[in-house]
C-alpha cells in the first residue's frame, strides 16, 4: 500500500508539501501541485483519514438528522447538505430521527460520539432533550426547516435555516379568494412544529387579507403525513358545511388529501379547489396540475452547512436565523385554465416568487 512518503518521492518533494496539497492547507505552484496528484493516481495512494484525525483532532464530518426515510420532502435538502459538505471537504453522517424525541436523543448523541465536528437537524416537535444534550455538549449545531423559539435566548445558542412559511401560505389563500372561495379549508401538519404554526399563521393572515372570517371548523391537522391528511380531508368534506376549497400544508399531506377526495368521488377543482405547500417533482403530472408553493429546498441544505461551517470558524458569532424566499408555482388544481405551454417547457418557467415580510433570506443576530 502506497503511503505519503511514496507519493513525495515519486513527485519530487517533500512529504511536508503532499500534505499541504491533500488537505488545502498552504497554496501550492499548480505544476508542483498538479505532481503531486499525478503521483497519487499513479500510486493509488489513499489518505488514512482516521489517522489524520487521530493528530489533528479533526474529522471533517458532518453529522445530518433529518427524517429523510419517513419525509421525502428532506431527501432534497438532504442533497444540497451533501454537496455542500462534499465542496468543503467534509463527509457526512446521516442518522433518522424518524421525528420522535427520543430517538432524535440517541441518535444525536450517536453522531456526536462519532466525533462529527457539527451538527445539521431538523428537530422534533418536542426538543428538549435535545437541546439540553447539544448545549450540555457543547455541540456547534444549526436547526434545518423548522425553527426553535428560544434559541439565542441565555444558555445555549442555535443557528437556525428555514423557508419563508407565514406570507406563502397567504398567498395560496389570497389567491383562492380572488377565485371566488369563501369557505377555504387549511389541512395543517403536525401540532408543535414551527412550520405548522407559521403556515397556520399566514392561513388566518391570508382570510384576514380577503375579508373573511376564520373558522375553526375549516381548520383540520393532518399530523404531516398522508394518512392523518387523509382523515383530516375525510373529516374537513363531511355532510354539512363543506368548503369549497383546501390548502394542504406540505406535500405527504397533498397525497393524503387527495386520496380521500377520490375515495368520496370529489373532483379537483370542479367540486373543491386545492392547493399546496410544497412543490414536488411529479406535480405538474397530475391531472389537474398542482398549484403549489415550491420551497428552495437544496439551497436550505447547502445554506446550512454554509452557517455551521462559519458556526465551527467563529464560535463566538451571534446566533442568526436564516429565512429563504418561496415561489408561487401557478398551475390548475386552484381552478384557474391551464396556460398555454408550447412545446416542452420546463415547470419552473411560472413560477414567481413570494415577497417575503422581510427581505429576502434575511438574517437576524440574536443574542
Amino acid at each position: 500500500m502506497a503511503t505519503m512518503a511514496d507519493v513525495a518521492r515519486s513527485a519530487g518533494v517533500s512529504v511536508a508539501t503532499v500534505s499541504h496539497v491533500l488537505n488545502g492547507t498552504r497554496p501550492v505552484l499548480p505544476h508542483t501541485r498538479q505532481a503531486v496528484l499525478d503521483a497519487v493516481e499513479e500510486l493509488g495512494y489513499t489518505p488514512n483519514t482516521l489517522a489524520r484525525s487521530l493528530v489533528t483532532a479533526r474529522t471533517r464530518s458532518i453529522g445530518l438528522a433529518v427524517s429523510a426515510i419517513s419525509n421525502p420532502y428532506f431527501t432534497e435538502i438532504l442533497q444540497g447538505v451533501e454537496a455542500e459538505a462534499l465542496a468543503h471537504g467534509y463527509s457526512l453522517l446521516i442518522a433518522d430521527p424518524h421525528d420522535d424525541p427520543e430517538h432524535e436523543r440517541k441518535v444525536v448523541r450517536l453522531l456526536h460520539e462519532r466525533r462529527v465536528e457539527g451538527l445539521v437537524v431538523a428537530p422534533s416537535a418536542q426538543p428538549r432533550e435535545l437541546l439540553a444534550y447539544l448545549g450540555r455538549h457543547r455541540v456547534p449545531a444549526v436547526f434545518l426547516d423548522r425553527v426553535v423559539d428560544g434559541c439565542g435566548d441565555g444558555g445555549a445558542r442555535f443557528d437556525q435555516v428555514c423557508a419563508e412559511n407565514a406570507e406563502p401560505t397567504a398567498r395560496l389563500v389570497t389567491h383562492l379568494a380572488e377565485l371566488g372561495h369563501r369557505r377555504i379549508a387549511l389541512v395543517a401538519g403536525k401540532p408543535g412544529l414551527s412550520t405548522t404554526a407559521e403556515r397556520i399563521t399566514g392561513y388566518r393572515h391570508g382570510l384576514a387579507a380577503a375579508g373573511l372570517p376564520y373558522d375553526g371548523r375549516l381548520l383540520a391537522h393532518g399530523d404531516s403525513e398522508s394518512a392523518g391528511a387523509e382523515r383530516a380531508t375525510a373529516a374537513l368534506l363531511s355532510p354539512g358545511s363543506r368548503p369549497t376549497a383546501l390548502v394542504t400544508a406540505n406535500n405527504a399531506m397533498t397525497i393524503g388529501a387527495l386520496r380521500a377526495l377520490r375515495a368520496l368521488g370529489l373532483s379537483v377543482p370542479e367540486d373543491v379547489a386545492l392547493c399546496c405547500f410544497d412543490d414536488f417533482a411529479w406535480a405538474d403530472l397530475f391531472s389537474p396540475r398542482l398549484t403549489a408553493i415550491a420551497q428552495p429546498s437544496r439551497d436550505i441544505g447547502a445554506r446550512a452547512v454554509r452557517v455551521l461551517l462559519d458556526r465551527l470558524s467563529e464560535p463566538d458569532r451571534p446566533a442568526r436565523t436564516v429565512r429563504l424566499p418561496c415561489a408561487f408555482v401557478h398551475r390548475t388544481s386552484c381552478g384557474c385554465p391551464d396556460e398555454p405551454r408550447p412545446g416542452r417547457l420546463d415547470r419552473r418557467t411560472s413560477e414567481r416568487p413570494v415577497p417575503p415580510e422581510a427581505p429576502a433570506a434575511r438574517e437576524r443576530n440574536r443574542s
